[in-house]
């Protein structure tokens, strides 16, 4: 079932007021509802290492073996030319490519360890590396779910309302991608439909899919398109990124291949994620894992500076473990925790910056997939991540996107900012003088310094219930899921289309509606 209008349904709750955020500010253009403004968010403690320098480089030295002794199977012909030509071993009977540590090295030396992403709206450019963080909503997800309607495949009209809610949410940075993906949309133009969509409802950075040169492209040129922008200056100023997963073990396939080529020569970003779960597609221990992990992402990031040397690039850590018994995915998992930590202790060790996810395995929105996302985060936030994928949304270990679980993740994710945000030490803060006027056995209720800033001074949640239990209960004993279903809907209903010149406008659906008679992209079907 599809909903054409979903937040058509909404029905506020009486006498309910809640506010988001300790400013509780409403975001240029972003809805009715009050919220913590637009910001980059940065970490202003140091990453926490858990193994020493010696322990990491034992995991590093064991990733330069395997790529040498054991090699990376490389599917693209171009790309095994690309790597010969840098010097690489090919073996073309094979397919296999072995790799120097010495070349290797000198290769990843020229990633920039910074760089900024930028736009169609500069006031939601992006700072990637350093100790900044970039929040990405869900990607990819092939079904989505409401508590009214149940789980369904994705669809166009819910991938519309998906994409209203990360334009909506100053903590939602960036779209990482199709948050679901709509198969109501034929695959050869799914592409220019969902980009179209993605750059007209919203006004922040996007991710393009590898899965061929022409979705690439077509990527590109829209991301050219609309920030109005010559090929030269997108070049120097990455607009859009991609994501690489390598075919864990020890494999990079044809799309992923073109990808990191198509990318890295246009001066896009380049974010190399190996998929790599312990007991499954990577040896049982993490160590293991963390160095097939690694040795991967060596792989692919020398190969988009063969590309193009100084190419934006991420190093990306999806290292988690199954469930022995069924061998499903799990995550939020003390293994997925170390190994986001080290992951991130790995990146900073080659000065590149690192990516890591808010992921669960829960099938609802209930205990675990909270417990799950608050460790997966807690992994990301200590590990030193500075893109967070599926940081909103993300169900059923990714195979759903859910109305509630983005509410709730997006709580989370304002929670996490104000922990960001350093404490107020001034003179004034410190509040020796309320303490003078108060004095021994009174209280601050009603004290000048509580009453100046009480309606600010605390994060104020958007999903929990704060009432005593009678309250609550006379109210009926809503649940947080309850809540959370409710607020979508509500904040859907005041979704506001950010502004586009219509020159511009003009020229994507013109380019876009040319593509779609030409038919898009290659597809199998």
């Amino acid at each position: 079932m599809t909903i054409p209008d979903a937040a058509a349904e909404a029905q506020p709750e009486a006498g309910r007021t809640r506010r988001g955020g300790r400013a509780a500010k409403r975001g240029g253009g972003a809805g009715a509802f009050d919220q913590p403004p637009f910001r980059q968010l940065t970490v202003p403690f140091p990453p926490t290492e858990i193994v020493s320098e010696d322990e990491l480089e034992s995991i590093h030295l064991a990733s330069l073996r395997v790529l040498k002794e054991i090699g990376i199977e490389v599917l693209h012909d171009e790309a095994r030319a690309i790597m010969r030509r840098h010097g690489a071993d090919v073996r073309e009977d094979t397919h296999r490519v072995h790799f120097d540590a010495d070349m290797v090295l000198e290769l990843i030396a020229h990633c920039p360890s910074e760089f900024t992403v930028h736009a169609r709206n500069p006031a939601h450019n992006l700072r990637m590396g350093g100790n900044n963080i970039i929040l990405a909503q869900i990607a990819s997800a092939p079904n989505c779910s409401d508590t009214d309607h149940g789980r369904r495949p994705g669809n166009q009209a819910d991938f519309r309302n998906f994409v209203k809610l990360a334009q909506m949410h100053n903590i939602i940075h960036c779209l990482g991608g199709y948050p679901v993906e709509p198969i109501d949309i034929h695959a050869g133009i799914r592409h220019l439909e969902c980009l179209r969509d993605i750059t007209t409802l919203t006004d922040k950075t996007f991710h393009i899919y590898s899965l061929g040169k022409e979705r690439n492209q077509d990527g590109i040129e829209i991301a050219r398109i609309v920030r109005s922008v010559s090929a030269e200056q997108l070049r120097d100023e990455p607009s859009c990124f991609t994501v690489i997963n390598t075919n864990s073990p020890l494999k990079l396939d044809i799309p992923m291949l073109e990808g990191v080529i198509q990318m890295a020569a246009h001066g896009q970003v380049v974010i190399v994620t190996p998929f790599t779960l312990a007991g499954a597609m990577a040896p049982i221990t993490v160590a293991g894992a963390l160095v097939e992990q690694n040795a991967e992402a060596l792989a692919a990031l020398a190969f988009a500076q063969m590309v193009r040397k100084g190419a934006p690039v991420g190093y990306g850590g999806f290292t988690s473990n199954v469930d022995m018994r069924s061998g499903a995915p799990a995550f939020g998992t003390p293994e997925s925790m170390k190994a986001q930590l080290i992951g991130g202790q790995l990146a900073r060790r080659y000065g590149i910056p690192y990516r890591s996810s808010n992921v669960c395995a829960a099938n609802t929105v209930d205990a675990q997939a909270a417990y799950e996302s608050v460790f997966s985060l807690w992994g990301c936030i200590h590990g030193g991540a500075n893109l967070v994928k599926h940081a909103a949304g993300w169900l059923e270990g990714g195979l759903c996107c859910s109305y509630e679980k983005m509410m709730l993740d997006i709580d989370l994710l304002q929670m996490v900012a104000e922990f960001l945000t350093p404490l107020d030490l001034s003179e004034d803060a410190l509040g020796v003088e309320a303490i003078r006027e108060v004095g021994p056995g009174g209280h601050f209720f009603g004290s000048p310094h509580t009453q100046a800033r009480y309606k600010t001074a605390f994060y104020s949640p958007i999903i929990s219930d704060w009432r005593n239990y009678e309250t609550w209960a006379q109210a009926g004993g809503p649940t947080s899921i309850e809540h959370a279903n409710r607020l979508w809907k509500e904040r859907l209903k005041t979704y506001e289309k950010p502004p586009m010149d219509e020159a511009i406008r003009e020229e994507l659906d013109a380019f876009v509606e040319r593509r779609i008679r030409e038919g898009g992209a290659p597809t199998d079907f």
